[in-house]
């Protein structure tokens, strides 16, 4: 079985290596058939193709002022400046140059404090699990971040965001210019991009190298999702296959058609659907993909040993470490000021500080909505249900958290910690699905509420030109019910898409790697057997020893 699981993962590796210098190859040229510029690299590209400028040297200039606030200097000012004072040209291209590197620095110390949100998800789901797994679950956390980082740099990123066209407001990436582009009913839909395989040819860019931080850090969220609903039973060699399949892969693809210029972006375009499906900061691209990634695994993988009785109601298996798993709610909170304010990716854009209030509004709303519903349902205010519910209102708010007002906020996060603890019970009670630390219901479905909300409560004072349509993004509260109709096309083709490629997928690994450990191995823990370490061996010695 090692020889098989090993020769499996080198193969695996080996095809995806091959596909990537197979692109890689043709970058130098763009393939009329199946890869096509993306619409700003041909309005800003020269006739020769667009340069990579590994240094950042070359870029951000003169023409990145021109238009940046409503009171700079146009094109025709900038012409005659450089007739009568050519030294005001020379000090436009230092305001532009710094302009971009702004930017580019806010950009990069937000994709900073996503990647310590890793260090919350780690500590939230051990905390919320039981200590004779607190090694293996600490251990996916972990390797998750370095699995799915190798994925994305090899292929992930590409498909992602291989088509883009470049991003205005960091003043390059316009090299990112090949998508994979199907024509039905004349109109083109964007599938998955060519560009940017391993970051190597003319991906070796500045601006493409700080984009590839910001977005890897953004995948590593949702492949770290599934180990929550999954833990307690799953073998560490077949979550490293799923580690690269869902960095590499299934992610990369979704979030290409919302953020890379796919077709869900383009329905706004190519069907009059508001600005098509608009996910500021991924509340459907990162949360809800793992959050229905995690409810395939957790089918397929089925219940803890002794979760449930023979008449099919559950048994509580309530986690070791409730201050650990808080602890970790408050770091994901932090991190979540990158997740949000971040995805402007500009930091002269200042409405960062009302992206920062809202998130902050809507995590508090709905710790408090979960804390009454839990009080006045059951009696008491149940504390693992308050923070699910805070890290629930984060999910919510990620997708509209541009568009919205105040006091939207606060009903969207409200509403969110409702639902959570609604979801939580279904799940167990209903479904019966084992998931030991609720990532369903916080990631999935509360991803699911967060960009329905946006199409029900975005009021039109921000997103002009977003998806490249013309005026503000409006819900249907405001005037726009077609904003709301593409919401609910982007959330079903979520759903559709991901679960049923993540269940096939598990289904398949199942009958290569088996997904679970032997009963015995559960029942004693994974730590030991799976990880070769024990996360409380003073502990274990002294329940032996009873």
């Amino acid at each position: 079985m090692k020889k098989l699981m090993t020769l499996f993962i080198l193969v695996c590796m080996l095809c995806v290596s091959f596909s990537g210098m197979l692109f890689a190859g043709d970058e130098a040229e763009d393939k009329a058939v199946i890869s096509q510029p993306a619409p700003a690299a041909e309005t800003t590209a020269p006739a020769t193709g667009p340069k990579p400028d590994p240094t950042g040297a070359g870029t951000g200039g003169a023409a990145d002022v021109i238009g940046a606030t409503s009171g700079a200097p146009t094109a025709d000012d900038m012409k005659n400046l450089g007739s009568s004072e050519p030294l005001a040209v020379k000090l436009a291209d230092v305001i532009g140059h710094n302009r971009i590197a702004i930017n580019m620095v806010w950009m990069l110390f937000c994709g900073f404090l996503v990647m310590f949100m890793q260090a919350g998800f780690a500590l939230a789901e051990t905390g919320f699990t039981r200590a004779k797994n607190a090694g293996h679950t600490m251990a996916m956390n972990f390797m998750v971040y370095g699995i799915g980082m190798l994925g994305y740099w090899m292929c992930g990123f590409a498909i992602q965001m291989g088509g883009v066209g470049g991003v205005a407001s960091l003043g390059g990436g316009t090299v990112l210019n090949g998508e994979f582009i199907i024509n039905l009913f004349g109109k083109d839909f964007g599938l998955f991009g060519t560009k940017g395989f391993f970051l190597s040819g003319v991906t070796y860019d500045a601006v493409v190298f700080s984009i590839f931080l910001f977005q890897m850090v953004f995948m590593d969220t949702t492949a770290t999702i599934p180990t929550g609903s999954m833990a307690e039973r799953w073998t560490f060699k077949s979550f490293v296959v799923y580690g690269f399949f869902i960095a590499g892969i299934v992610y990369p693809l979704y979030a290409n058609w919302v953020w890379g210029g796919g077709w869900l972006s383009q329905l706004g375009k190519n069907f009059a659907l508001g600005h098509g499906h608009v996910d500021f900061a991924g509340s459907s691209v990162v949360h809800m993909t793992g959050g229905v990634a995690a409810l395939a695994g957790a089918i397929v993988l089925g219940p803890r040993l002794g979760k449930f009785k023979a008449d099919g109601t559950p048994n509580a298996m309530p986690g070791h470490h409730i201050p650990m798993a808080l602890t970790g709610c408050f770091i994901l909170a932090f991190g979540w000021f990158g997740f949000n304010a971040g995805s402007t990716l500009a930091g002269g854009d200042l409405r960062i500080g009302v992206v920062a209030v809202n998130t902050m509004l809507a995590s508090a709303a709905a710790s408090f909505s979960s804390m009454a519903y839990m009080w006045i349902r059951y009696g008491k205010p149940d504390i693992s249900m308050i923070a699910n519910g805070f890290l629930a209102g984060l999910v919510a708010i990620t997708a509209p958290c541009a568009f919205v007002n105040s006091v939207s906020a606060v009903i969207i996060g409200i509403i969110a910690g409702i639902i959570l603890c609604i979801s939580v019970f279904f799940v167990e009670r209903v479904m019966k699905v084992d998931d030991p630390v609720g990532a369903i219901s916080v990631h999935g479905v509360n991803g699911a509420w967060g960009v329905l909300a946006l199409g029900l409560f975005a009021d039109g004072t921000y997103g002009d030109n977003f998806n490249g349509v013309a005026g503000t993004v409006r819900g249907l509260f405001y005037g726009d019910a077609s904003q709301f109709i593409a919401q609910v096309i982007g959330t079903a083709t979520n759903i559709i898409f991901v679960f049923v490629v993540m269940y096939v997928f598990f289904k398949i690994l199942d009958k290569i790697i088996p997904l679970r450990p032997s009963a015995e191995m559960e029942l004693s823990g994974l730590d030991q057997s799976e990880v070769a370490v024990t996360a409380y061996p003073d502990f274990t010695i002294q329940q032996t020893h009873r």
